[in-house]
């Protein structure tokens, strides 16, 4: 058994780790490198060849893990994608979504290099091979075991990060042992709306887990949603528009939600909403399908005849004609539009138009990758160019933590001690190097054996007796058993018992 990890190593972006047990090749993610990540990095090959690769487990529908699996399609895979229910519905309009971004952008950059004469280029696939790929995807609900091939089981639990996300269990039998690694994929805020908050899991053997936020506190959620009430007053008051870069499948319906919360509740009276974003659309239907996934509180709400992602004032906007009408508002409106960073999409029409008038309010709720667009503006820049042209940066800019899909440094490390016996090793990944740094030194400080996973690095989970390992799994169930013992208690007495048999 061996895991090699590239993408969403030493940075954010390109989740993908390639983990080697029983003859067969798994990838656990296959995403896009985005931002900085995709201009030192590329997207146009792999570390591997495709046609090698059997099985890709992917842990959620966001582009940045999910976004090459139609090229790695197109290069020879002909496996089979496993994911949950959600993720494959998810899948299906944002994939088809990237390979329609990847044609126009390839045209656009095109019709220049005719007029230099230069060779054309390619797009990195099509929708329509996007389409194609999706045939290869199978989809299970959360919480069920499945058994992709002999002596390799695994389960999607809930992550709490986005529909359908999911953190990774895999058993493995080899060599008379069997040893559980568990994949994060990207670990969900706590209370963020609609979605539960992440599964605690029993235990692990070796943990792969992201770091986005790993040396960085969230502000307080219930504080941040009533700035955001404000921020929109006053801008109103101003003159002005809001415009909320934001992630199509996510953050969109999580600000949907909380403007939903203040229209019914008459915080925000007459207020004209535009999502302008097709895929924020097609998404948000597949948020009310899948209403199994909500928590509680939005299951509550849903119940009782209010649709959390429905209110008066609200209008998806569809033809690139729409869209451009919603240009000539000057006042009076909130625009939410993708991509979340800023990258690519109807948002940079919309701070084209409004990013240089003082009376104008740009806010981010979801995190912004380094050398994009959105992290330049909230870094302080005056000036930023889209479309070839020079605009000042003269809006209110405001950056929404408390919104944010993934967990922070208090989260993590919560999730963290969920588990009854600290890990042989805990792999940091997806994170710059400040993030994962400080992350791996809080979890020195309490007793976890953890390094940072470069580009390249392979790492061979160690090879522990077979009477240790069968010794180990029977503690665990009996301790896990005791019901007079709280989770404190166990947790110790399994350190002990753990330093125990290692020491022996």
């Amino acid at each position: 058994m061996k895991i090699e990890f590239n993408g969403a190593a030493g940075c954010v972006t390109g989740s993908c780790h390639l983990l080697k047990v029983k003859g067969k090749n798994i990838l656990l993610d296959c995403g896009m490198y985005q931002g900085k990540d995709e201009h030192d990095r590329g997207n146009e090959s792999f570390f591997f060849n495709p046609k090698d690769i059997d099985f890709v487990i992917l842990s959620h529908a966001h582009i940045d893990h999910s976004g090459r699996i139609p090229l790695l399609y197109k290069q020879g895979f002909k496996g089979t994608v496993l994911c949950t229910e959600g993720t494959l519905d998810l899948c299906n309009v944002m994939l088809a979504d990237s390979g329609h971004i990847q044609e126009f952008e390839m045209e656009w950059k095109n019709r220049k290099r005719i007029r230099q004469g230069l060779p054309l280029l390619e797009p990195l696939y099509t929708s329509k091979i996007a389409q194609v790929s999706m045939y290869l995807f199978k989809g299970y609900p959360y919480d069920q075991w499945v058994e992709p091939f002999d002596g390799f089981k695994i389960r999607f639990r809930d992550a709490g990060h986005l529909l359908g996300s999911a953190i990774i269990e895999m058993l493995i039998s080899e060599d008379n042992k069997q040893t559980k690694i568990v994949y994060t994929g990207d670990l969900g805020n706590k209370h963020i709306p609609i979605l539960k908050d992440p599964t605690i899991i029993d235990y692990a053997d070796y943990v792969i887990m992201e770091t986005t936020y790993g040396n960085r506190l969230h502000g307080n959620l219930s504080s941040e949603l009533k700035d955001f009430a404000d921020i929109i007053k006053g801008t109103f008051r101003k003159g002005g528009n809001v415009i909320i870069p934001s992630f199509a499948v996510g953050r969109t319906q999580e600000v949907l939600y909380a403007l939903n919360n203040y229209i019914e509740n008459n915080m925000l009276p007459n207020v004209s909403v535009y999502v302008d974003s097709p895929l924020a659309s097609e998404s948000t239907a597949i948020f009310a399908k899948h209403h199994k996934y909500y928590d509680d509180e939005a299951t509550k709400l849903l119940n009782s005849g209010d649709d959390p992602l429905w209110f008066n004032g609200l209008t998806f906007t569809k033809s690139a004609e729409e869209s451009m009408k919603l240009n000539k508002i000057q006042k009076g409106a909130i625009i939410i539009s993708a991509s979340g960073m800023c990258e690519a999409g109807r948002i940079k029409h919309h701070l084209k138009h409004n990013l240089w008038r003082k009376e104008c309010s740009i806010v981010f709720v979801g995190y912004q990758a380094e050398g994009t667009l959105g992290r330049n503006i909230i870094e302080g820049a005056k000036k930023v160019r889209i479309f070839g042209e020079e605009i000042a940066v003269n809006a209110k800019i405001y950056n929404m933590h408390g919104l944010s899909g993934h967990a922070d440094q208090n989260g993590l490390i919560d999730w963290l001690e969920g588990l009854r016996a600290k890990p042989e090793k805990v792999i940091l990944v997806h994170g710059d190097s400040n993030a994962q740094q400080g992350f791996k030194e809080l979890l020195e400080l309490n007793g976890y054996s953890t390094f940072i996973a470069k580009p390249g690095d392979s790492f061979i989970p160690g090879k522990l007796p077979q009477k240790f390992s069968l010794v180990r799994n029977k503690i665990v169930s009996i301790v896990n058993s005791v019901e007079d013992l709280d989770a404190m208690d166990k947790n110790l007495l399994l350190d002990q018992i753990r330093d125990a048999i290692k020491d022996i």
